[in-house]
């Protein structure tokens, strides 16, 4: 009988065997490649987070306790968030020289990117509200008419309506606005340090606190113009007031005297 004859392969078997090998590669490629860009985000997140566990060690834990729980020197630092850490350390108020009625603005001590690392540490313990991005606080699609209106409604009282600062009780003060960072004063905002109340996105939305830190920019701006004159540091009409009666009580004194006295002298003469 004659062999059967090899029956002959399909033009397309070789392209079937070629697929399977790359499938084959791919598969071990994932199983054995190095980690993805998520899990590096995730590992340089997590170093960073540790770093920041250092610095907070070595400056804050004296004051807020070891894993931020707080003490009797310093309150609790769970669910302050990043935003909170980045306005009170970048703004050089934390860590505290002494404990007072208010810890005021000074020097700075800490890098940015050390600063980054205790907000990460932080916002680890507990969630909380976050840095804002340029885009929340920055001035593009902010409305100023409506910032000065929103300012003078809810701030006003305490820092003047230009946000010159004014003084509290017990020693205590509403910072001068002039001249700070657009982004600390949303984390202000956001974060209510000290005595100042925290204004929320329920509260005042992501654009009210754009609008009013427009306001501020304008108000405060060295292009400015003051159509009432002198502004006495833009203190308001109170201490104007005071001004008109000080100075223009104490001329209308010093006229009564000369004239008394050229009067005495006249007679005597």
């Amino acid at each position: 009988m004659k062999k059967l004859s090899a029956r002959r392969r399909h033009p397309l078997a070789a392209l079937v065997v070629l697929l399977l090998a790359l499938a084959c590669t791919g598969g071990l490629y994932a199983a054995f490649a190095p980690a993805s860009k998520a899990q590096a985000d995730e590992t340089a997140q997590s170093l960073t987070i540790e770093e920041g566990k250092k610095l907070y060690s070595v400056g804050c834990a004296s004051c807020h306790g070891t894993g931020g729980q707080g003490t009797s020197d310093g309150p609790s630092l769970v669910g302050v968030g990043a935003a909170a850490v980045d306005f009170q350390v970048g703004t050089g108020r934390m860590p505290a020289q002494q404990p007072g009625a208010q810890i005021p603005k000074k020097k700075v001590i800490y890098s940015q990117a050390e600063i980054d690392q205790l907000a990460a540490y932080i916002a680890s313990l507990g969630a909380g509200p976050s840095v804002p991005t340029k885009a929340q606080f920055g001035p593009d699609g902010a409305d100023v008419a409506k910032g000065g209106e929103l300012f003078r409604t809810n701030c006003a009282q305490c820092h003047n309506f230009t946000g010159k600062g004014g003084a509290l009780t017990h020693g205590k003060f509403a910072p001068n606005l002039d001249g700070v960072d657009p982004k600390h004063i949303y984390e202000a905002m956001q974060t209510g340090p000290q005595n100042m109340p925290s204004f929320p996105d329920t509260t005042l939305s992501e654009q009210n606190k754009k609008d009013i830190i427009a306001y501020l920019n304008q108000v405060n701006g060295d292009n400015t113009e003051s159509p009432g004159g002198l502004e006495l540091g833009g203190l308001g009409p109170v201490t104007e007031g005071l001004f008109g009666w000080v100075f223009g009580l104490g001329a209308l004194i010093a006229v009564a005297v000369w004239v008394a006295a050229r009067t005495a002298k006249a007679k005597k003469s």
